[in-house]
């Protein structure tokens, strides 16, 4: 399974809010199925994570080559899953 792959499907036909403040408050609201977190995102991101109730996937590549696997022209520290779309990355976030 190809997380990249799988998450750029769930951008295009699903529901995902990009960056912290967005990303929080999805949290915050309850509505966060999935939190990705780049494996370089500061330490405000990874305490936002720290205590929450929701599958956290922490992505190995840079906040850089996370936007550019959400297909963003610009760096994505966190992005919330609301609703998967036509994606399986909510099993995908699993493996």
């Amino acid at each position: 399974m190809d997380f990249n792959a799988s998450l750029r499907k769930a951008v295009k036909t699903g529901t995902v809010f990009l960056g912290q403040n967005k990303t929080r408050e999805c949290i915050e609201e309850g509505k966060a199925r999935l939190v990705v977190v780049a494996a370089n995102s500061p330490e405000s991101v990874k305490d936002l994570v720290k205590e929450i109730n929701v599958p956290v996937y922490v992505y190995e590549g840079s906040s850089v080559q996370l936007g550019k696997a959400c297909g963003m022209p610009y760096v994505v520290s966190a992005l919330a899953v609301v609703e998967p779309g036509e994606s399986d990355i909510l099993t995908a976030a699993r493996v």
